[in-house]
């Protein structure tokens, strides 16, 4: 004969951590709670399942419709397997268990573990221990699957589920990448623009007219199978934005280095993910073919901060990015007027804060300024230079930028040994004043003297890579000095690449400063 005082709902989650538990299984949970149910002649009116969703968040539709139900009466008794399939978070499992269901005057039941809180007996004593337990399991885990994903990370697998633009996995190894030639051309394009000097939102624009494709409408393709054609139409007509041309610019991944690890969730409850700090990245280099050579790409990082300030405007200027201010040194930008019909440089910080008298004006007419400019670079050339000096000079144009970056990496490598020696020496310390004793410390000491090792290894590569790299040659310098000399047409491309910085002063002085070592100049 059916109980009618209960109208039950029996709740059965799965998630992926549990699928190498047979017993757990979706079918094997509803095949018990339908035996129990029939057992004590309890009605089951409803079915709730969530499958592959975590217990350490609450936030499943399945649960969210039983709750719903419970708030309209439509169930009064909930049943599960145990308790860690309501919830592995104690927090959130013992709020349900002791204030919810009770306040609701639901009746739960948790098989396996004996818990029935309409009754009085011990299990129901221990179930706050036991939510402990589930939760500590699911921390476990978490920590497990961390573990296991920066060791293969570390290895050089690429163990995300979606492949960076202009890559896909490979078929015979799902954790290889090699060059999606479509894509691919697009990305060498992204490059060719910002050689040129181009900031991110003129590549965007530019990419959003001439109609290629963004990575999204890729995406779209590729793993959104049951796409419907209004859906797909709708991913083609997505434009280009900046940060997706800033992140394609500033990966490594398209010189052969796999990067990962640049998130990370803020703990094993809370799915929100944050910004890892770029020391923090896994790196390990060439793990892939790449799309864009390493002097390119470092040549590029370099260029990046004289076009990312440059506000993005009708008009042409060739040195936008380029002027700064000589007294305060902050950037000087340039301005049309449409009265005079004519362009005029003003101080930013002047300009943001001048009730404050923090500097001047700095005005200049901005054509007479270039065309200034302009001379003095080629009287800088016909005076001072002379072909055969600057092409020993000049090489470091080309390659400078790699070794900058050469020269960053062996400098924090130079840091983190400093570190780990200072590691070495506390343990010492720690050894002989018995906070640890000899095995620890000699397995703490093994440990730390082989990073440092490895480390001084890397910088001697890196010392050798550089050098190499100081005596590259290649033809394109040759049309930098041709170029240079003659700059009959100087082109955004070419200035960026020979100016660092211009700094003009209230009294009208202009100081250049050159990309090339002043070594050359007599």
């Amino acid at each position: 004969m059916i109980n009618s005082n209960f109208r039950v709902g029996i709740y059965i989650r799965l998630s992926r951590d549990d699928l190498t538990k047979e017993s757990d299984s979706i079918i094997s949970q509803r095949s018990l709670l339908h035996q129990y149910a029939e057992e004590n002649n309890y009605e089951i009116i409803d079915e709730y399942v969530d499958d592959g969703f975590t217990g350490t968040n609450f936030e499943r539709p399945s649960f969210k419709r039983m709750i719903k139900d419970i708030e309209i009466g439509k169930i009064n008794m909930i049943i599960t397997k145990d308790m860690s399939r309501l919830g592995r978070d104690y927090i959130g499992t013992g709020e349900l268990v002791e204030k919810y269901f009770p306040s609701k005057n639901i009746r739960y039941i948790a098989i396996n573990d004996g818990i029935d809180t309409f009754l009085d007996n011990t299990s129901n004593d221990v179930a706050p221990f036991k939510a402990i337990m589930n939760d500590m399991y699911a921390k476990d885990i978490s920590k497990k699957v961390k573990t296991s994903l920066h060791s293969r990370m570390k290895e050089g697998l690429y163990v995300s589920g979606r492949c960076p633009f202009g890559y896909r996995k490979d078929p015979n190894d799902k954790n290889h990448l090699i060059i999606n030639h479509e894509q691919a051309d697009t990305v060498r394009l992204i490059f060719d623009l910002a050689l040129k000097g181009h900031t991110y939102h003129f590549i965007a624009t530019y990419l959003t007219k001439i109609k290629i494709k963004t990575p999204a409408s890729y995406y779209n393709f590729i793993w959104n199978t049951k796409c419907s054609n209004s859906t797909c139409i709708s991913q083609e007509k997505q434009v280009w934005v900046d940060t997706t041309i800033k992140a394609i610019l500033t990966n490594e991944i398209y010189i052969g280095n796999t990067v990962q690890a640049k998130y990370k969730k803020i703990n094993y409850k809370i799915k929100k993910i944050v910004k890892n700090n770029p020391e923090d990245y896994i790196v390990v280099e060439n793990t892939h073919e790449a799309i864009i050579d390493k002097e390119t790409f470092y040549h590029v990082q370099t260029l990046l901060p004289k076009n990312v300030k440059r506000p993005e405007k009708k008009r042409f200027y060739l040195l936008d990015g380029l002027l700064y201010c000589g007294d305060c040194k902050h950037r000087i930008t340039v301005r049309y007027q449409n009265k005079t019909g004519r362009s005029y440089t003003t101080c930013d910080y002047y300009r943001t804060y001048s009730k404050y008298h923090v500097c001047t004006t700095h005005t200049n007419n901005y054509e007479v300024l270039e065309n200034e400019i302009i001379n003095v670079i080629k009287n800088v050339c016909d005076t001072y230079l002379d072909k055969d000096r600057i092409k020993g000079s000049l090489k470091g144009i080309e390659f400078k930028d790699n070794s900058s970056k050469i020269k960053g990496e062996i400098t924090n490598l130079e840091v983190i040994n400093k570190k780990l020696s200072e590691n070495l020496d506390k343990s010492y310390m720690d050894n002989l004043k018995g906070i640890i004793d000899d095995e620890q410390y000699a397995r703490i000491s093994k440990l730390l003297k082989q990073e440092i090792n490895a480390n001084k290894e890397k910088i001697d590569n890196l010392k050798a890579v550089n050098a190499n790299d100081s005596t590259k040659d290649n033809r394109q310098i040759e049309n930098y000095i041709n170029e240079f000399l003659s700059l009959e047409n100087p082109t955004r491309e070419l200035i960026i690449n020979i100016i660092e910085k211009i700094e003009i002063y209230d009294d009208k002085t202009i100081d250049i400063k050159f990309t090339f070592n002043k070594g050359f100049i007599s």
